[in-house]
């Protein structure tokens, strides 16, 4: 039975900010290791090729407003041509399943679908392939498969199963009894004392007809509206467009909720629901104090990363990005440093994140939605200073990219060539700079920058007028299909 992975990469993750911001959320940062979450998250399968038949390239459901930077992320962890599906707006899990689902139906299919949330952390993946491989019998026999998490402590951040007991520990697939929400502090621990409760893992097997057949059951106003929006989707590059209208119309709902919770109690549909149990050191890093659970910790119990000096601190998480950051005579504190935001939380207190970040949207903050530094299809750039009618940003552009012929009603722009090569287009005439060579862009006159070379090209650029937003720009070709 061939397995398909699929990837659901749409989450926000507002309760790390301000690390994961709207749009470059959590599955795109490296919260521990090398690898970011989504390319931990694709080398998870790797040690199922042994054991199954596991299609390589992965369906990826992703916002369109990151998916560039998803698809170099996909490019440097070494995936071959990995199907993107893009959502031009969030809702939720349900209908991104089914997308990809659909997809499969269209290539003539019926795969075990391997659904993976691109955001969660997995220790073991050895043991992660053991839990899946002994899931694969039921899965590939019409039932739904689903991963049970043990718990380590009455936590209140995520859902639970009720199973029926196994105290032996065989592991093996057992009967989900109920879907359970996100409990209070005293139903937590009674379901920990109870020991039939695992926590909600999110992470699925089961084929693509059987989705199908749960979603024409139990939510097929979002099935209809999936099917109409991949019947007219289209290719873009590297990416599938679905019909934008169409899937926008369709209502947002968890997978849980739009079948799993309903499924568990309903006999007549014909399709079972087990769960296995796994042991693998499995968390969804959905907040800082999960994250300073699962780091690695000194004998403090600090969790620090970057340049950071702790004296007579204990139980801290402490992240540094940019500059060195102290902490003296401090207890169980959260401290992440940005490029242009700091967050000094106390732990435990981490769900209120939530409520700061809807507070600097509705401020008009950009620091709620974006980074400094900005990742584009051509590589990236980063603000590095502001003022009254100036603003300064330190470019990268990738070998051989080149962003669009452009132009700007407000601002003029001096470019500095620091490393690499610079082809430059402005107005009727094109040219190269060398390093430490400078070409300057007068107000509105249309112009291009490409990189010729093999090596990454870096420049400052330096805007001077009387409007210096990222809207002051009319593009007149692009090679990246933006308007």
């Amino acid at each position: 039975m061939k397995v398909q992975p699929v990837i659901l990469c749409g989450g926000a993750g507002t309760r790390l900010w301000p690390m994961s911001r709207d749009q470059h959320p959590k599955q795109l940062l490296s919260l521990l290791g090398e690898r970011t979450l989504l390319q931990a998250t694709v080398g998870r399968v790797e040690p199922l090729g042994a054991l199954l038949e596991v299609e390589r390239s992965p369906i990826v459901v992703c916002n369109e407003a990151y998916r560039f930077i998803t698809a170099e992320q996909l490019r440097q962890a070494g995936v071959p041509q990995p199907t993107i599906l893009l959502e031009p707006a969030g809702r939720n899990t349900a209908p991104a399943l089914t997308l990809a689902a659909l997809q499969v139906e269209r290539q003539a299919e019926d795969a075990l679908l391997l659904v993976m949330p691109a955001d969660h952390l997995i220790d073991d993946s050895a043991a992660f392939a053991d839990a899946v491989l002994r899931a694969a019998e039921c899965a590939a026999a019409g039932a739904v498969l689903t991963f049970g998490i043990r718990p380590r402590r009455a936590e209140t951040g995520y859902g639970y199963l009720q199973v029926e007991r196994d105290d032996g520990g065989s592991g093996v697939p057992l009967p989900v009894l109920a879907f359970v929400e996100k409990p209070d502090a005293p139903t937590a621990e009674r379901y920990m004392e109870d020991g039939s409760y695992l926590w909600n893992s999110g992470i699925f097997l089961l084929r693509a007809s059987v989705w199908l057949r749960a979603m024409e059951r139990f939510a097929p106003d979002i099935l209809a509206q999936c099917r109409k929006a991949i019947d007219a989707a289209q290719a873009d590059m590297d990416f599938i467009r679905v019909a934008s209208d169409v899937f926008t119309a369709c209502r947002s709902e968890s997978i849980d909720y739009a079948v799993m919770e309903r499924l568990s109690g309903d006999a007549e549909s014909g399709i079972d629901i087990a769960v296995v149990p796994m042991e693998a050191g499995w968390s969804d890093v959905g907040t800082w104090d999960a994250l300073w659970e699962a780091a690695p910790r000194d004998d403090e119990d600090n969790a620090l990363r970057g340049d950071v000096l702790a004296q007579d601190t204990e139980g801290c998480l402490v992240q540094a990005t940019h500059r060195m950051v102290a902490c003296v005579g401090v207890r169980d504190l959260i401290v992440v440093e940005t490029a242009d935001a700091v967050l000094v939380a106390r732990r435990g207190s981490g769900q209120g994140l939530r409520e700061v970040v809807a507070r600097l949207k509705a401020e008009g903050r950009t620091q709620y939605a974006v980074h400094r530094k900005i990742h584009r299809p051509w590589g990236c750039y980063d603000a590095i200073d502001a003022g009254e009618r100036f603003q300064v940003k330190h470019i990268i552009v990738e070998p051989g990219a080149t962003l669009s012929l452009q132009m700007h009603h407000h601002r003029a722009e001096h470019w500095v060539v620091v490393r690499g090569t610079a082809k430059v287009t402005r107005g009727d005439e094109s040219f190269l700079l060398a390093e430490n060579e400078s070409t300057y862009i007068p107000i509105g006159v249309h112009h291009r920058l490409e990189n010729p070379g093999k090596l990454p090209l870096e420049l400052i650029e330096v805007q001077s007028g009387s409007y210096l937003g990222e809207d002051d720009i009319v593009r007149l070709e692009d090679y990246y299909g933006r308007d």
